[in-house]
């Protein structure tokens, strides 16, 4: 809105109005005003829930030991880092913007589901929430409206990257003309872009239109599988968030030089015009989750719940799609790939020896970073484990930390993958 009245006001040389035509200018005002929205908001919205009594229920301790002494705390805080990422958005985005409007459509569309999830845990007192079928139906209505528009909407183009020999040298220039294209980039090749269709090329013509509907279903399978990974990782205090804003700054970047028609030319990416206004969007998510580590760090004020890690799980899978790199996401967000993979793990394994009837597990306790906390005294002596070490088991906040360190590893990796090829 703010961005639209000084446009407006620059028609009549209004002092400072220029500077809302630069991105780097609101980018750094959403990145201020929505760690300010988070922190300052957060403080009375924190009072609000406990005043409602909206707070983490009563665990089963055989089952969830490590949350039995967090009953009490405030929950349902993702409300916050939602509202700190919408206004700034609101105010300094371009709202016509395609790209912009489904970054803010996935925050109130996963946002909404989570709220639901945990009003159902806190005030129907059903600690299982909203049923699995009905998440995975809000996942998957989502990633299909996410892949159709990017299909259907004319506005969402690229400018594929292409190698011109110039003498005795090779340079790298974009084409004259925006395409509409399933193309997207993979590490470590030197033709880096990768065409969907490519899949079934041996249907001639209608290999473009089938390579958008593989498309589609890889927009749903990623937004599923990486607002779950959010999902999963956020059993510690600060550990969501604070991945969450390190992938963000990586998913920055990203969106930066593939918005920036010589740095997409340096780096050998494909130029995507319009994808700018993702970086003021992500630079409000970055501000969003900082704000909201103010009293998420251990030891926690308030709990984001399903409301928080749904929302933030979603939004970093539609924004590495929307700008090309989904196929990055298993390095970027390896930790939530971890953890998925540990439930996965974990459960498959319990369930075949049942079946062949003795229990047996694969970690002591699944998600990954549970295992770390559990000491042996926790452990089934009914049942035998794969891995039961370290036999020492570590504070939570050491465990956050670390894996913090591992995710900015990933992302310095995610990073130089442009380079190496």
């Amino acid at each position: 809105m703010l961005y639209y009245l000084f446009k407006y006001l620059e028609r009549f040389d209004f002092p400072g109005a220029r500077m809302f035509g630069y991105v780097s200018f609101r980018s750094l005002m959403a990145i201020i005003l929505s760690l300010l929205i988070s922190a300052i908001f957060g403080q009375y919205f924190i009072s609000l829930l406990k005043r409602h009594q909206i707070t983490e229920t009563q665990r089963d301790a055989s089952i969830d030991p490590f949350n039995v002494n967090k009953v009490g705390v405030p929950t349902m805080g993702g409300i916050i880092i939602i509202v700190a990422i919408l206004i700034p958005c609101l105010l300094l985005g371009r709202l016509g913007n395609v790209y912009m409007m489904l970054m803010i459509i996935t925050t109130v569309w996963l946002g909404t589901l989570g709220f639901l999830d945990d009003y159902i845990k806190v005030f129907r007192k059903d600690k299982e929430g909203l049923h699995g079928k009905f998440k995975i139906i809000g996942q998957v209505g989502l990633g299909l409206i996410v892949g159709l528009t990017l299909y259907l909407s004319p506005k969402v183009v690229i400018r594929e990257n292409v190698e011109v020999k110039k003498g005795d040298n090779i340079e790298i220039v974009h084409k004259a003309l925006n395409e509409k294209s399933t193309k997207t980039t993979i590490p470590f090749f030197k033709n880096n872009n990768f065409d969907y269709s490519d899949f079934v090329g041996f249907l001639g013509e209608n290999s473009q239109t089938v390579g958008w509907i593989i498309f589609v279903f890889v927009t749903i399978f990623v937004v599923t599988a990486v607002s779950n990974g959010a999902n999963l990782n956020d059993g510690m205090d600060g550990m969501a968030a604070g991945n969450s804003a390190i992938i963000g700054l990586t998913l920055g970047i990203l969106a930066y030089v593939s918005s920036h028609i010589e740095y997409a030319g340096y780096l050998n990416i494909m130029y995507i015009p319009g994808s700018e206004e993702l970086v003021i969007f992500i630079c409000a998510f970055i501000g969003a989750l900082i704000g909201f580590l103010w009293y998420n760090a251990f030891p926690a004020q308030v709990f984001m719940g399903d409301t928080g890690s749904l929302t933030i799980g979603g939004i970093i899978a539609v924004f590495a799609i929307t700008i090309h790199k989904e196929l990055l996401i298993p390095i970027l967000c390896g930790i939530f790939l971890i953890e998925n993979l540990s439930v996965i793990l974990q459960v498959r394994y319990f369930k075949s020896g049942k079946k062949k009837g003795h229990l047996q597990r694969v970690f002591k306790r699944a998600p990954i970073h549970d295992h770390f906390r559990t000491t042996m005294a926790q452990l089934d002596p009914n049942c035998s484990y794969i891995f039961k070490g370290p036999n020492n088991v570590f504070h939570e906040s050491k465990i956050t930390v670390r894996f913090w360190i591992i995710t900015i590893v990933l992302a310095a990796i995610t990073i130089i993958t442009l380079k190496i090829r």
